[in-house]
């Protein structure tokens, strides 16, 4: 395919071409234009591609698909700290920007028509398509991306304000220009962090309070609108036929159905038995004894139901359970060390996970970002400034989990937690794990919302009872478990923190100082260290992608040597069945293997499956 190219005359001009167009005017900073922004290198994708080949162009549109939901919502306004949202509900609005599914770190305009940016990546501009538009009709302005911008920092949940906090100012400079600028030219990643931006209708909200959950149907700009809503029960979203973005490039081939529908359940097991009896279309299985052992059924034999496992490049982050470092018995690393030692992954593993999984033993797991073995030469032109401030095994030793034999024998284990418990004021007094100097026994809960973990969490307890640690277990709805979350009031909690292949602002909600007390935040390990604070700032100011890899690393060794969590586990594959009236494209995406906005109903399965039949 031949690419046609124009000169650029002046800043700012629009223009289509497969690579961005570097404009220079006289005095000033090389600038860029272009339809794509990659974090490093060059976008993959010309302005006039086709879809992407993880697409089906061809596929056809219609039908339902019902998918399961936990727990239950109260609003359909996700963007606020006291809000419950129904699934789906933050894909209604479009954004600024695309990210690739295939690309790491790679953004394509959405209602954004062109991107710009100089070459320090001190500011960010965005011209707008002319023909985006909201479900009523009425144009997408620079003045609703202004006030999207401006409500979501002030009176969005916390992590929009962590998010954006580089983000000085949206401006108008244009009819269709809207200016982001930043604090410095420290954060490279920040034209990526604005192109995220879900632009909202900024006159529909005006008669509307921003901070007050509702559950009113919002205007969006999305694939789909809110059809049906029966509130803590279900939400259905229906296709919106003249949808201005349909024919754009990257959206071939996706939102193929015509009504995509969430059915809510409080309790996991009658969540798989729905699916199983044909009430549920679609199940993503996260539990290892379901797939190994529960699939055996009439269904999965004569091939009404199909299993697929997909593989995938995504970073794993971490799964635990979270210590919550403001209670003063979870102060001391060693205390914290000890609990972790008694959690025995390998009998767990093999026992109760099928061998499945694999244990976390990095908060970047399945990608370069990962630390292991001892900090190279490069990491340590980042940790040496910080010695004596971080741990000393930073330094000294490679960062490995305690592991028994997977018998349930678990005296090593507790030989190894009394040590560290003795260290640092902890003795057995009347089997009973009791601070010398206090007199206080050490006893603690673990909070859960999926009833799923007892089974992991039970046998935990009982490891930990061993050693005189009274760790108590309770299961509670979600929104409960959110509020509790939100306003840090636990000891301890099963926690996640996704990570990309680009991390950049969101690790100040995760581990900054700041953030801890910042009820709604994302840190909920309560960490307030100033090494992790300038590790943090270093990682954002990266420079390249060579730094960025070796500056991770080294957090990743600070936190990981600072015992903040109980690591969990985690699969590089994806696990997925279905009742057999879909097909989805012959490739997955590297970076979105279980993507169901690119599946469609085909015709001829589903009427064999209406039938009774199966393959």
């Amino acid at each position: 395919m031949s690419i046609k190219r124009r000169s650029i005359l002046a800043r700012g001009a629009a223009f289509w071409m497969a690579a961005p167009a570097i404009v220079r005017a006289q005095g000033s900073p090389k600038v860029t234009v272009g339809h794509g922004f990659a974090m490093h290198g060059v976008p993959k994708y010309a302005a006039d591609a086709g879809p992407p080949d993880y697409l089906n162009p061809a596929a056809p549109k219609g039908g339902t698909v019902r998918l399961a939901a936990r727990g239950t919502f109260d609003s359909l306004h996700p963007f606020i700290v006291k809000s419950v949202p129904a699934a789906g509900i933050s894909a209604i609005w479009d954004t600024l920007c695309w990210s690739s599914r295939d690309e790491a770190s790679t953004e394509y305009g959405l209602v954004a028509e062109t991107i710009e940016w100089p070459e320090d990546r001190s500011w960010v501009a965005f011209t707008l398509r002319p023909q985006a538009r909201f479900h009523d009709g009425t144009p997408i302005t620079v003045e609703d991306v202004i006030f999207t911008f401006d409500i979501l920092k002030a009176k969005g949940a916390p992590n929009y304000a962590f998010y954006y906090h580089d983000v000085l100012k949206a401006e108008k400079v244009g009819d269709r220009k809207v200016l982001f600028t930043f604090r410095d030219s420290s954060n490279k990643e920040l034209p990526l962090i604005v192109g995220q931006l879900p632009v909202l209708p900024s006159k529909w909200w005006a008669t509307r309070d921003f901070e007050k959950v509702s559950l009113e149907m919002p205007l969006g700009s999305g694939a789909y609108k809110v059809d049906s809503v029966d509130v803590g029960r279900s939400i259905a979203y229906r296709r919106v036929d003249n949808w201005w973005a349909k024919d754009l490039w990257m959206n071939r081939g996706r939102n193929n159905f015509e009504v995509i529908r969430y059915e809510y359940y409080r309790d996991v097991t009658v969540q798989f038995e729905a699916f199983k009896a044909g009430e549920i279309d679609i199940r993503q299985e996260n539990i290892a004894r379901n797939w190994a052992t529960a699939y055996d059924i009439p269904p999965v034999r004569d091939g009404r139901i199909q299993r697929a496992e997909i593989p995938h490049e995504l970073p794993t982050g971490m799964q635990c359970f979270a210590f919550n470092t403001r209670r003063e018995y979870f102060k001391d690393r060693r205390v914290r060390e000890a609990i972790g030692t008694m959690f025995d992954f390998a009998w767990t593993n093999k026992n109760l996970f099928y061998g499945m999984y694999k244990r976390n033993i990095s908060f970047f797991g399945n990608s370069e970002l990962a630390s292991s073995g001892l900090p190279t030469p490069a990491e340590l032109k980042y940790l040496e400034p910080l010695r004596g401030r971080i741990p000393d095994e930073v330094f000294t030793k490679e960062f490995k989990l305690p592991e028994s034999d997977g018998t349930g024998n678990v005296r090593d284990l507790a030989r190894r937690a009394l040590v560290l418990l003795k260290e640092a004021g902890w003795e057995i007094k009347d089997g009973k794990m009791t601070e010398t100097k206090s007199g206080k026994r050490l006893a603690f809960e673990m909070i859960l919302n999926d009833a799923s973990f007892e089974r992991v969490v039970l046998p935990y307890k009982q490891n930990l009872e061993r050693i005189g640690i009274d760790m108590s277990v309770r299961t509670i709805d979600t929104a409960q478990f959110k509020r509790r979350e939100d306003e840090f009031d636990y000891d301890m909690m099963v926690e996640g923190f996704g990570q990309s292949l680009s991390p950049g602002n969101e690790q100040r909600d995760f581990w900054g100082s700041k953030a801890a007390g910042t009820p709604g935040s994302r840190n909920s390990i309560g960490i307030r260290d100033e090494a992790v604070d300038r590790l943090v700032e270093t990682l954002i100011a990266a420079p390249d992608r060579e730094s960025l890899i070796n500056v991770t690393r080294a957090l990743d060794r600070v936190l990981l040597w600072g015992h903040f969590v109980v690591p969990n586990w985690h699969s590089n594959t994806a696990y997925v069945a279905y009742w057999n009236r879909f097909a989805r494209p012959a490739k997955s995406a590297r970076y979105a293997p279980v993507a169901f906005d690119t599946w469609w109903i085909d015709e001829a399965k589903d009427k064999t499956l209406q039938r009774g039949g199966g393959k």
